[in-house]
């Protein structure tokens, strides 16, 4: 992994636009009640057969994240939870970068450290998604 420091600078990049994201996602959760104002939201798979999906739990840890109620967001869907705190860090860097032009490094994988990405992250989304699917139809097994 190399990480390169850029001259100090303003230009919208990745990051910029991924706190902006950020920034948009956690106030509309913090302020909107999106699940109660919306009719039709909800999880159609869980409500049609009982099963969760991969992102079911993902509005209350954006709710909960958003209250800074951290357990709660990670009983409700540990990597969403993640998830939205690196949405957050991301917010809190593009405000450090577009104001105060500090500069954000970036960071070059080489292919090994791709191929170790490009399974450890689908092995962490069946892992979370088995934990939601224990916790909502089975929680007498986390007892």
């Amino acid at each position: 992994m190399k990480v390169l420091i850029p001259p100090r600078n303003r230009r919208l990049g990745t990051v910029d636009v991924l706190g902006i994201i950020g920034v948009v996602g956690l106030l509309v959760a913090r302020y909107i009640p999106v699940a109660r104002i919306i009719p039709f939201w909800g999880c159609v798979l869980r409500e049609q057969t009982g099963w969760p999906c991969l992102g079911c739990g993902l509005t209350r840890v954006a709710d909960r994240v958003s209250h800074l109620n951290f357990a709660g967001a990670w009983d409700a869907n540990p990597l969403g939870t993640v998830g939205a705190i690196v949405f957050a860090l991301l917010a809190v860097a593009m405000v450090l970068h577009l104001v105060f032009a500090m500069p954000i490094p970036e960071i070059i994988l080489s292919p090994w450290e791709w191929g170790v990405l490009r399974v450890t992250l689908p092995v962490l989304i069946l892992v979370n998604y088995a934990w939601v699917v224990v916790k909502t139809r089975f929680p007498h097994l986390l007892l």
